[in-house]
């Protein structure tokens, strides 16, 4: 039975019923179980609210319409996309909106253009904010028109989700390396390529809870490559994020000492961008050194991770923030951008 007196949060996320190509063996797992129980028991300490999930994407459409005016604010955490496809993560902003449910965090344009890392890159650099030098590709025999000089270089899809498809072959020292990297990524999927300069600086992180005009900075964070292998490239993919047996898994966000020069670059990189891009609620922004120590735009994550182990948490939990606080605090965020 409904509490009238509770504010009713409609929490959404991905279906575990459904395959999802992010995770490993392309299912739901015990560890994403795990993970949306530890939610749940974060959420359950929130007081004043009452919170119904839903995460069957078959009747999602229905189930929304049939208790939408029920529904107080939804809380928007399904981050693999509509029947688990990260293309499609953009259908639920367009659901709520179409139903008039007010909801946290990005809308429909603002995520489909953050996924376009080409096109975030292109909007940073409008702005004077650096990026790495790169170029784009759609199939492996553009290769042949190109004329790469400086190694090393990264090769990626332009389009991506928990870093699919990035591992230690993304790493390219040679031509023939190159060539192998993109050979790989071609055989896997037919999104264009991004072939960038491969920053060896430390890999930072922003994490924004707010809006304009009322922003709550987390502290900056770096991946921890301590543990790696000698020679091993330093990288977030993923293995760090899935694969329990490689030595990828021991990295680990710590607290970035930088230049307070460098710092501010940083923020006010992604602050310019968190408004450009229209970002709501919260977003994290990734970014890398060069040699220099100069820092450059990887890419913006609306609605990023929200996991109690995620980087977004785990920068929280720097600034003395429990989990279920900043649960709290986007969605306090998103009722006073709503004026509710």
């Amino acid at each position: 039975m409904t509490d009238i007196n509770l504010k009713r949060i409609a929490v959404i996320l991905g279906d575990p019923t459904k395959p999802d190509p992010i995770k490993p063996g392309n299912k739901f797992d015990q560890d994403d179980k795990e993970t949306v129980e530890r939610l749940k028991e974060a959420l359950a300490t929130l007081e004043g609210y009452q919170f119904d999930y839903f995460d069957d994407h078959e009747n999602l459409f229905y189930s929304l319409f049939f208790q939408r005016k029920e529904i107080y604010l939804a809380f928007n955490l399904c981050d693999e996309g509509y029947m688990n496809d990260p293309k499609q993560e953009d259908r639920i902003p367009v659901m709520l909106d179409f139903f008039s449910i007010h909801y946290t965090g990005a809308g429909k344009m603002c995520m489909v253009n953050c996924y376009d890392k080409s096109l975030v890159k292109n909007i940073a650099k409008e702005r004077k904010i650096q990026i790495p030098e790169g170029v784009m590709i759609n199939k492996r025999k553009d290769l042949e028109k190109l004329s790469i000089e400086n190694y090393p270089v990264i090769v990626k899809t332009n389009y991506g989700d928990g870093s699919l498809n990035i591992n230690q072959k993304s790493v390219a020292n040679n031509l023939s390396e190159l060539e192998q990297a993109v050979s790989e990524l071609c055989r896997v999927s037919e999104d264009p390529i991004l072939i960038e300069e491969f920053l060896q600086g430390d890999d930072i992180t922003l994490g924004i809870i707010g809006n304009p005009g009322l922003f709550e900075l987390l502290p900056l964070i770096k991946e921890d490559y301590s543990g790696l292998p000698k020679d091993s490239p330093h990288i977030c993919g993923r293995e760090a994020k899935w694969d329990e047996s490689s030595p990828y898994y021991s990295i680990r966000p710590v607290l970035a000492n930088l230049h307070y020069k460098t710092r501010k670059k940083i923020v006010n990189g992604s602050l310019t961008l968190f408004e450009a891009l229209e970002c709501r609620d919260y977003a994290r922004f990734d970014w890398r050194l060069n040699s220099k120590g100069i820092p450059k735009l990887l890419e913006i994550n609306p609605n990023p991770g929200w996991c109690w182990d995620g980087h977004l948490a785990r920068a929280a939990s720097f600034a003395k923030y429990s989990y279920p606080e900043m649960l709290h605090m986007i969605l306090n965020t998103a009722e006073k951008r709503l004026n509710l």
